[in-house]
């Protein structure tokens, strides 16, 4: 009995591990009076001159979330806040090419070696509120500033298991995994 007990426990340990993993979202776009005024006011002066501004909504497994998204020059901004309007972190759409060398080479063989039949759909540059002023962390996002603290968004396609499945992995400056998902 107390053998079976602890194989259930066991069991139900990884079952509740596996579905920590998976990321359920759903982002509906919304109405600019209905995102938040204290984090539309942060964000006004970076949106004078940015087309195709859209607003979200964004639930997911643990919690709700508002988005501003917009193209600023020649890229693609999603600024993303927390349901009181404190700003969470501002993600950029880049390429393999705009991160460092060293850097997509660990990232690189970390999904090598995980996903070895993969497709890149997204890499964005993420800078997140780090304890300091968001207005700062809007400034060092807007300017491109290559920081030890930013991280790289990817998202992907990837045959495990016989089933294609998308993902999103989230890695550090250094290249190194910080989480990974599979995204519903």
């Amino acid at each position: 009995m107390m053998r079976f007990s602890s194989i259930f426990i066991c069991c139900l340990c990884f079952v509740q591990f596996v579905f920590a993993q998976n990321k359920y979202e759903k982002e509906s776009r919304i109405k600019k009076d209905a995102f938040p005024e204290k984090a539309y006011t942060l964000i006004s002066e970076y949106l004078e001159n940015a087309k195709r501004v859209r607003f979200y909504q964004e639930t997911d497994s643990t919690k709700k979330s508002f988005e501003a998204k917009f193209k600023k020059g020649r890229l693609h901004y999603s600024v993303e806040f927390n349901e009181t309007g404190d700003l969470e972190d501002v993600e950029f759409i880049i390429t393999e090419n705009d991160i460092p060398e060293d850097t997509w080479n660990t990232i690189k063989a970390y999904l090598d070696s995980q996903y070895p039949k993969l497709r890149i759909k997204k890499i964005q540059q993420q800078h997140p509120l780090t304890g300091q002023d968001p207005k700062r962390t809007l400034h060092e996002a807007f300017q491109n500033l290559m920081l030890p603290h930013i991280n790289y968004k990817l998202v992907f396609s990837a045959k495990k298991e016989g089933k294609r499945k998308s993902y999103e992995a989230l890695f550090n400056a250094q290249g190194n995994l910080v989480a990974v998902h599979t995204v519903f």
